[in-house]
């Protein structure tokens, strides 16, 4: 799982200025993601982990957080 949260919060960093953030931080809420970024980490975490993120998928619960993104991804490998 950390290795999974490590990509994550990689790929996040291009685009957040405040790399600070945690895991369990709301990147809405905060600020740090736009709509167009979401599209952006939809796409990554296909390709980076191989999965496909189906409609059912994209809820903000899923992409709202690292610890989240992490969920899904974890969830949909295990299947």
């Amino acid at each position: 799982m950390s290795d999974v949260k490590s990509k994550i919060r990689q790929f996040l960093t291009k685009y957040i200025e405040h790399n600070n953030f945690n895991d369990d931080d709301h990147l809405f809420e905060k600020g740090y993601v736009s709509s167009l970024l979401a599209m952006e980490m939809v796409v990554f975490v296909e390709a980076e982990f191989s999965i496909q993120v189906g409609n059912e998928d994209l809820n903000l619960d899923n992409f709202k957080s690292v610890d989240a993104i992490a969920g899904l991804i974890i969830k949909k490998t295990d299947n």
